[in-house]
């Protein structure tokens, strides 16, 4: 198959976020984020973003890559690099991440119980003056599913929040945490978890 039938749709989240959406799995069913070039090393997709000149960080999940940028660097300009870099990607049928790096995910219960301690010492107390709370809803695999509550529910600011602040605590702390998922909004993800209905 060319490389020019490869559908891939940019959805900018923020300012410096964009979420690209593969029209095929990149990496099936799995999500993994690499928060720096040293971090992308083994990894060929990641790999060939991280060359690319004001990508800072990316995360891979399933059919959609995230990639934040640097504040100098312009969407429009590097979109275009990174769908290129998607598509050779694709065409190499190189994997996306390392069997490496994926081999050195911590287990579900240790990032459920590492999680927990960012949300019980970090972010739930500096959440708390503005009558919000974020509860740990489940962990599967490497992904992380949260719900936001109190204050921060329907906050306006609620996916900024959960975009710069707790997900960057989070990664900062549990390295090897995939997908962040807020389930607060159930249309989220591709694969929106729910909550099973108590009897």
């Amino acid at each position: 198959m060319s490389q020019a039938e490869i559908s891939i749709t940019g959805e900018p989240i923020s300012d410096a976020t964009c979420r690209f959406t593969v029209d095929r799995p990149v990496f099936p069913d799995k999500s993994f984020a690499l928060l720096n070039k040293e971090a992308a090393e083994g990894s060929p997709l990641a790999q060939r973003l991280f060359e690319i000149d004001g990508v800072t960080r990316v995360v891979i999940s399933h059919d959609q890559i995230t990639v934040n940028k640097s504040a100098g660097a312009d969407w429009p300009e590097i979109g275009k690099l990174i769908g290129d870099a998607i598509r050779a990607h694709l065409a190499s049928e190189d994997p996306a991440v390392s069997n490496a790096a994926w081999d050195e995910v911590p287990t579900s219960e240790e990032i459920r119980q590492r999680v927990q301690q960012v949300l019980d010492t970090d972010v739930n107390p500096s959440i708390a003056n503005h009558g919000g709370m974020v509860t740990l809803i489940d962990v599967k695999d490497n992904q992380v599913f949260i719900q936001m509550g109190g204050g921060c529910q329907g906050c306006g600011q609620a996916d900024v929040t959960l975009k710069f602040g707790i997900e960057n605590s989070i990664r900062a702390a549990v390295p090897g945490v995939g997908d962040i998922l807020d389930v607060t909004d159930h249309a989220a993800g591709r694969n929106p978890y729910y909550t099973p209905s108590k009897k």
